[in-house]
């Protein structure tokens, strides 16, 4: 079996986070729940193109990285500084070159694996968009195995006419093979306040070139990764909407400044101040549940304070101080609805920062504390997804992907009924789509998929984020899990099998890919075929096959099942076939195609003889079922009589030279 590592990027399905900041996105219940949530995201999807190419501003030397991409077949290796852009002007390069129509026959976008290790061939075709990240690489010798790695690419590339863009690392100019230097074009930096800017007028801020001609803000656009500035656009949005930093640009602006700037320090200068458990644990709980009812922040704080084993006082509560004390000394206002937030902007995200950073003794008490706390009764969907996102971020954050997926295991296992927990979706599509670890969560899914006992709860969970979030990024690899998940039993695994035929069913090498999966099964694994064979009938219905039908690919998946001995599962899949051919002339072409995959097989045709009669006589239109049945049984009247001629031929055997003559 072979797992792909590159990233598909063709038409996504489902909603596309466009803005900074959380957006939760529900689909009615159950297994159809989903969460995106705006990380640093594999995917190139055409709305985050098209956002991006709104608020893009093209650096030094952009216009000659596109005329080197001009013509089909053509490649460019994009050097410049970090912090510059370089891999959203490679994005924008191959977005500028085609039109995407929407349809699954359309150019492929797609992102390649750095490391060359992907078995699956590439297989290009004329129009298609590569890109190749090779930014993260620091080592001399990886570096020349992904220089071999852009060489053979370049050779598929430019002989299938498609397009590559190779951002290439910075700090190796000095390890660049030679052959590739032709291709190479140096990037500069876009100016700072041009990029905050165009992001600001993409937000449909208000302001004049003049309010951004501040000392501070003309250094911070002079020395600040763009990502830095496009957070700092985002948090003047943010400031505007909250509706709570005044209404003129100027004190937007300068609240966001403050957050980009001086969070840090205000909360290491607080934590420094505030030496007791109780503070520091009420200032963490208010960070992670922001935005929640005080009294859910109280039992979160409480909570807080048990796992990590702090003794109460000998007193009873009303000898303390109390809650709305307690908030007041550490700058917590709580809201006329009676939620609790900081007094300053993005205050909360540079505590939770500030903690994980800086306590890494307790961050296993933090998991078990969030795995709890996250299930508070007081808490909304929403905030339940909230924390287990700002949870999973910081985890991320510090390189404990671990901590994550046991909270995704443990929140899945403890749902209901048929019910897929929002919390572990929500953490598991934060993994999946993490650039620096989603390698680590699509293997552990591997892992966990493969035979070995699951909780329902966890097989919806894997089931929806294969579906949704590596159905979108990872086809081949969702289609993977979700076969293994599918020919489980339960009402669980039978989720998972509606969500591979699915998946198989967006486009039509998706399709092929999973008939020959199938068919594979089912010849390697004969005392295992049933369930292999029993979703590959499913797929082969007519309902479920590409329009037009890719015909070969349906012979040989008909080919497979036919080769078994007969069951029930025929009659549904050959009668979806007739029912087609009887509306719509152009499918009578697989009443022939299913005649030839039997092979002539005397059982097989005696089979399709007899479901051809039961469903001349249920059909709602029987002049036409007539006319789809004869000629359906005058392609196995065919087929038999080529079968006994041939038998007789066998039986007179070979002639001799006298007969010959």
């Amino acid at each position: 079996m072979t797992e792909q590592d590159r990233v598909t990027v063709n038409d996504p399905r489902g909603p596309v986070n466009n803005g900074v900041g959380p957006q939760n996105v529900f689909y009615g219940a159950g297994a159809d729940w989903m969460i995106r949530k705006g990380v640093e995201s594999l995917r190139i999807v055409r709305e985050d193109r098209v956002r991006l190419a709104d608020r893009f501003v093209p650096p030094v030397g952009y216009r000659i990285a596109a005329d080197r991409l001009e013509k089909p077949g053509s490649v460019a290796l994009l050097e410049a500084p970090p912090g510059s852009g370089r891999r959203a002007a490679a994005i924008m390069l191959l977005h500028g070159l085609g039109e995407d129509e929407g349809d699954d026959e359309g150019d492929r976008f797609e992102e390649l694996p750095a490391t060359g290790t992907d078995e699956v061939p590439l297989a290009p075709g004329e129009g298609d968009r590569f890109l190749l990240d090779l930014s993260g690489i620091t080592d001399e010798a990886e570096y020349a195995k992904a220089q071999h790695h852009v060489a053979v690419l370049r050779s598929q590339v430019q002989e299938a006419g498609a397009y590559m863009a190779v951002v290439l690392p910075s700090g190796m100019e000095h390890a660049h093979a030679p052959e590739l230097e032709p291709h190479t074009v140096t990037l500069g930096r876009p100016r700072g306040v041009a990029v905050v800017t165009r992001c600001l007028r993409m937000d449909r801020m208000a302001f004049r070139p003049a309010d951004l001609g501040s000392p501070d803000l003309q250094r911070l656009c002079a020395g600040s990764p763009m990502r830095e500035l496009a957070r700092l656009a985002g948090l003047v949005r943010a400031a505007r909407d909250s509706g709570r930093f005044g209404t003129c640009f100027a004190g937007w602006l300068d609240q966001a400044m403050h957050a980009v700037t001086d969070r840090a320090g205000e909360v290491g200068r607080q934590v420094a101040t505030v030496r007791t458990t109780p503070e520091r644990a009420l200032l963490l709980a208010t960070a992670m549940f922001e935005e929640v009812l005080a009294d859910t922040v109280y039992e979160a704080w409480r909570g807080l304070m048990k796992t990590v084993r702090h003794e109460e006082e000998a007193t009873t509560e009303l000898a303390r101080t109390d809650f709305r004390e307690r908030l007041a000394a550490l700058e917590i206002e709580r809201a006329p609805d009676g939620r609790l937030r900081f007094e300053r902007l993005a205050y909360a995200d540079a505590v939770r920062r500030y903690f994980w950073a800086n306590f890494p003794g307790v961050r296993d008490d933090l998991r078990d504390w969030i795995g709890r706390a996250a299930g508070l009764p007081g808490l909304t969907t929403d905030d339940r997804v909230n924390v287990a996102i700002r949870f999973g971020e910081r985890s991320l954050a510090v390189g404990r992907p671990d901590h994550l997926f046991d909270l995704v295991v443990r929140w899945a296992g403890s749902a209901t009924g048929s019910l897929c927990d929002s919390r572990a979706v929500a953490a598991l599509e934060l993994g999946l789509s993490h650039e620096r670890f989603g390698g680590w969560f699509r293997k552990r899914v591997y892992e966990c998929v493969r035979p070995g006992p699951l909780s329902d709860g966890l097989i919806r969970v894997l089931t929806v984020a294969c579906r949704q979030s590596l159905g979108a990024t990872h086809p081949h690899q969702a289609m993977v899990r979700l076969h293994y998940l599918a020919v489980r039993t339960g009402e669980a695994a039978r989720e998972a099998r509606e969500a591979l035929l699915d998946l198989g069913g967006r486009d039509r090498r998706l399709y092929r890919l999973l008939i020959d999966r199938l068919r594979y099964r089912v010849h390697q694994e004969p005392r295992g075929a049933e369930p292999h064979l029993g979703l590959l009938t499913e797929l082969l219905k007519s309902e479920r096959a590409p329009d037009p039908p890719t015909w070969p690919d349906l012979f040989l998946g008909w080919e497979t099942v036919f080769s078994q001995p007969p069951t029930e599962l025929w009659k549904p899949l050959v009668s979806s076939w007739l029912t087609a051919a009887a509306a719509d002339s152009t499918r009578e072409m697989a009443l022939g195609v299913m005649v030839g995959a039997t092979r002539g097989r005397a059982a097989a045709l005696h089979r399709l003889y007899a479901i051809a009669c039961d469903w001349a006589g249920t059909t709602s239109r029987p002049s036409r079922a007539t006319s789809v049945a004869a000629l359906f049984w005058q392609h196995i009247d065919h087929a038999q009589y080529a079968r006994t001629e041939t038998a007789e031929r066998a039986d007179a055997g070979p002639r001799t030279t006298e007969e010959a003559r």
